[in-house]
């Protein structure tokens, strides 16, 4: 029994700072986006890459922008799902681009 305790203590103590990592923010008030001067985009790595569009991050509990970069999808054939804001009562909430 003791065993089974240590476990899932050890469980928790690896999986709660995963979960903060992954916390809902609500806002009421939206950030305001940047004005950004873009004079030309980095070439890509490979034919393969992506270019992922500016987007909000979650960095100490707020919005950051994050600027645009070059991904390699995952797997062949998926492609990058903008990044946005979501409504709800609690505020808004921003929703993260993803490969799909």
């Amino acid at each position: 029994m003791k065993t089974i305790q240590k476990g899932i203590i050890a469980a928790a103590i690896f999986l709660l700072p995963a979960m903060d990592s992954q916390a809902q923010i609500y806002v009421r008030i939206r950030p305001p986006r940047p004005q950004v001067v873009v004079t030309a985009r980095p070439v890509a790595p490979s034919p393969r890459h992506v270019w992922v569009t500016e987007d909000w991050v979650v960095d100490g509990g707020a919005y950051r922008w994050h600027g645009g970069y070059w991904a390699a999808p995952p797997r062949p054939g998926l492609v990058w799902a903008r990044g946005h804001w979501r409504h709800s009562r609690r505020g808004d909430l921003w929703i993260p681009g993803r490969w799909r």
